[in-house]
């Protein structure tokens, strides 16, 4: 991108799409020869369909962070907690590096919420992106400060989910 207004979108919200909204974004962007790297916060090396997909999209890299995709929100593990801060490290790079059009933080702001990262860290992430950088947080339960922060701010609310008739997540569909 060339045009220097690269720009903050927050997905957040308790409906199901944030993820899946800021992969969209990626596969648009690949279509135009944009490069995005997606940095997963709270996902683990496991063949989730996105990784599959990503390898067929030149310009898409996708990055799982995670220690284990099964965290105690109440308390995290030590390895947790430094696996999130190399997250943030890495994303940060990426914002600076020239190397990527797109940066999409994904489930940062769980991260933020469960203290595996501060809010300030990430805040501070931002504030260093270079000017063509576009930039996707997603997650349930932003803070008030990315929400001040985003250009583009999309809150998906769940009006029904099959979770709450018991059904797990989907392969394919949900992961």
């Amino acid at each position: 991108m060339t045009d220097g207004i690269g720009m903050i979108h927050l997905y957040t919200g308790d409906g199901k799409g944030k993820t899946t909204a800021a992969l969209g974004l990626a596969f648009r962007a690949a279509g135009h020869g944009l490069r995005t790297l997606v940095v997963q916060f709270m996902k683990c090396a496991e063949p989730y369909g996105e990784n599959r997909s990503a390898s067929l999209f030149e310009g898409i890299t996708i990055m799982p962070m995670g220690r284990s995709c099964l965290i105690d929100a109440d308390a995290p593990e030590k390895e947790d907690i430094e696996a999130a801060g190399r997250a943030v490290e890495v994303a940060s790079e990426a914002m600076r590096s020239g190397e990527w059009d797109i940066v999409v933080l994904d489930e940062v702001n769980v991260a933020v919420k469960w203290n595996l990262v501060t809010e300030q860290e990430v805040l501070d992430a931002l504030r260093s992106k270079g000017d063509d950088v576009e930039v996707v947080l997603t997650g349930r339960y932003a803070p008030p400060s990315f929400h001040q922060i985003a250009d583009v701010i999309t809150e998906m609310r769940k009006l029904r989910h099959p979770y709450d008739r018991g059904v797990l997540s989907r392969e394919g569909i949900d992961r």
